[in-house]
């Protein structure tokens, strides 16, 4: 029920299945602060992007191993599939998911009666008359 396009593997990401309705997407995103990222969902598309402001010569890297260039990941979001809430610790974006399928769309069990089925006592009395005219 989650699709997601892996045009781009930045960040990298887990998606886990916690339950039997229930997911959850974590993000690598080492080096943003959870005011730099965010996370929307437009129709069936979960879009999580990052922004990271840096000023233009605050910092002097000698080495840079720590990706922290813009990103945006999308993740394409099955029916009823519903965001519902996002947390950051150590470095992870965690995104819980649920599907809540509404009651009318769930498949409903119909009981098969055995033997005739009943007709109110009017109707039958009237199939009676007809049969004797």
């Amino acid at each position: 029920s989650l699709r997601f396009e892996p045009e781009d593997h930045y960040p990298p990401c887990n998606i886990v299945r916690t339950g039997e309705d229930n997911y959850r997407i974590s993000l690598a995103v080492a080096g943003f602060k959870p005011a730099q990222i965010s996370v929307t969902v437009h129709q069936n598309t979960l879009i999580v992007s990052g922004r990271v402001h840096e000023k233009q010569g605050e910092t002097e890297y000698l080495y840079r191993g720590i990706a922290g260039r813009p990103f945006e990941r999308r993740f394409s979001l099955a029916d009823f599939v519903e965001v519902k809430h996002a947390s950051f610790e150590d470095g992870l974006l965690q995104i819980e998911l649920e599907r809540k399928v509404p009651e009318s769309m769930k498949p409903r069990k119909i009981e098969i009666q055995i033997g005739k089925a009943q007709l109110p006592a009017d109707k039958a009395k009237t199939i009676e008359h007809a049969k004797v005219a």
